[in-house]
């Protein structure tokens, strides 16, 4: 305990800026302007969010001196481990915390458990156990760490805790490096707070000089502070980016655990493995999946049953996805015929497809459908809607219904699920009956939302106008053919 008089050691986090006040701090001394909303074409799969930023804090110093709800400690599995992050702890926790941790026997890896702070200015001590680090089973070691983050979070949730100050769980005595476990503590805690934001107030990455020049490079890319930084930042991003969750989704580093491990399969199908499929053991472990070739057998001859067919299914996506994630899309994207815009009335994020700008005899639409999945796969995990501008669209625009058939095959189950309406924006003839035959007769459970929608007035009823970037043309077109539009329409309940 300190001295009567003497000033406190320990951190009031509440003195401490937040990762947005740094931000707004350098721009007023460099006077930059940020970028305009309607410039933004593609957005992050981790997108500007200031209300996150504010609870986000980046400190160089030791955790165990942080005025937090609670404080994280690294350790082994006997929690005995002597590195300088539980040194420290115990040193300022006192003896006490040694008598509770024998009665928790233990921690295995990827576990968080809990204690009180003791001494510590920290009510208590969430203690979790990083994996040990090796090339060769790198996936295995991804998904304990995360779990690391994870189970901290979840229990500081269960507990109600206020704030969270974290130190940097991969120790250097195991071996993990540090830029890919920083992306996966990053990533990590900001599905988190995207799901369950509401639940803290401050999580604090207390890190040492060491690591405080990767937390620095790191942090915009997964809590960018402006539109600009986003968009400066974006083509940084790993190709995993995890799940929904932030959990590592790696599939060319996944091995495939067949009934004959020691007989190679059909190269083709998991091109890349090579490397990881040279150490399969004969384990036991070894017989969970089956014999795949027999599943493929059984799919064409319609005996599998449904749960197996959706998980070939998700492998198949996965592989395309990883493909996405890999491949040089640029050429695509510069089309500016998918992207981002507003939400609708109810919440939902509006994409938005033009369909002037897609050349379809021009381009490789193999990578038109790689971009398609590559900007969806993360907009696709919550409700959102498409508007398709069918404005002044040829031949040369229209997208062959195979292709349409062969997207709707390919993207994943949420896609479907999620997607709550189709707004089909200055329809002809023609492509009304198209599309009637093309929901009727080749895919299912899409008809019913479609909304054909004659004018923007139309559209702005489900809409608003400043929730959506409209292409110039749209907008003259409209004009001309409808006069023009009136942004205080009243809302109606049939879109």
């Amino acid at each position: 305990m300190d001295p009567l008089g003497a000033p406190s050691q320990f951190v009031d986090i509440d003195s401490l800026p937040s990762w947005s006040d740094v931000y707004e701090a350098k721009q007023l001394d460099s006077h930059r302007n940020p970028i305009e909303k309607a410039q933004v074409d593609v957005r992050s799969p981790f997108p500007y969010r200031k209300d996150i930023n504010a609870k986000i804090i980046l400190w160089k110093g030791d955790v165990a001196l942080l005025n937090c709800t609670a404080i994280v400690n690294t350790s082994n599995e006997s929690l005995t481990d002597k590195n300088p992050v539980s040194e420290s702890v115990f040193m300022h926790a006192g003896p006490d915390l040694r008598d509770e941790l024998q009665k928790l026997k233990g921690c295995r890896t990827g576990e968080a458990k809990l204690t009180k702070g003791f001494n510590l200015a920290a009510r208590f001590i969430i203690h979790t156990v990083g994996p040990k680090y090796k090339s060769r089973y790198r996936t295995a070691a991804e998904s304990s760490l995360y779990s690391c983050y994870r189970n901290v979070l979840q229990l500081a949730k269960e507990q109600a805790m206020c704030s969270v100050g974290f130190c940097v769980i991969n120790s250097l005595k195991r071996c993990y490096p540090l830029e890919d476990a920083t992306h996966i503590a990053l990533r990590t805690v900001r599905r988190f707070l995207e799901i369950h934001g509401e639940t803290l107030e401050k999580v604090v990455f207390a890190v040492s000089e060491l690591e405080e020049a990767t937390y620095q490079k790191l942090l915009p890319l997964y809590f960018p502070r402006s539109l600009e930084e986003e968009i400066q930042s974006l083509p940084y991003l790993p190709a995993d980016i995890g799940n929904a969750e932030g959990e590592p989704v790696v599939p060319e580093r996944q091995i495939r655990i067949t009934e004959k491990p020691g007989v190679p399969d059909d190269a083709s199908d998991e091109e890349g493995l090579g490397a990881d499929l040279s150490f399969i053991g004969s384990h036991a472990f070894a017989r969970m999946e089956g014999d795949v070739d027999k599943q493929r057998r059984l799919i064409l001859q319609g005996q599998l049953s449904e749960a197996a067919l959706q998980k070939q299914h998700q492998r198949n996506y996965n592989r395309w996805l990883c493909q996405a994630r890999a491949e040089d899309l640029s050429d695509i994207a510069s089309l500016k015929a998918l992207y981002q815009t507003g939400v609708d009335n109810f919440g939902r994020t509006v994409m938005v497809v033009v369909g002037r700008n897609i050349p379809v005899t021009l381009i490789d639409m193999e990578k038109a459908l790689l971009y398609f999945i590559h900007v969806m796969d993360h907009i696709a995990v919550k409700e959102y809607v498409l508007v398709y501008f069918h404005t002044l669209t040829n031949d040369y625009n229209q997208l062959d219904s195979n292709f349409l058939k062969k997207l709707y095959d390919v993207v994943d189950a949420k896609y479907k699920r999620n997607l709550k309406a189709l707004y089909f924006v200055h329809p002809t003839f023609r492509s009304k009956v198209s599309a009637w035959f093309f929901t009727t007769f080749t895919v299912s459970g899409l008809k019913d939302k479609i909304h054909y929608v004659e004018s923007l007035q139309q559209l702005f009823t489900a809409i608003p106008p400043e929730q959506i970037d409209l292409p110039p043309f749209v907008l003259e077109y409209d004009a001309r053919e409808n006069g023009p539009y009136y942004s205080s329409y009243p809302p109606s309940p049939d879109l």
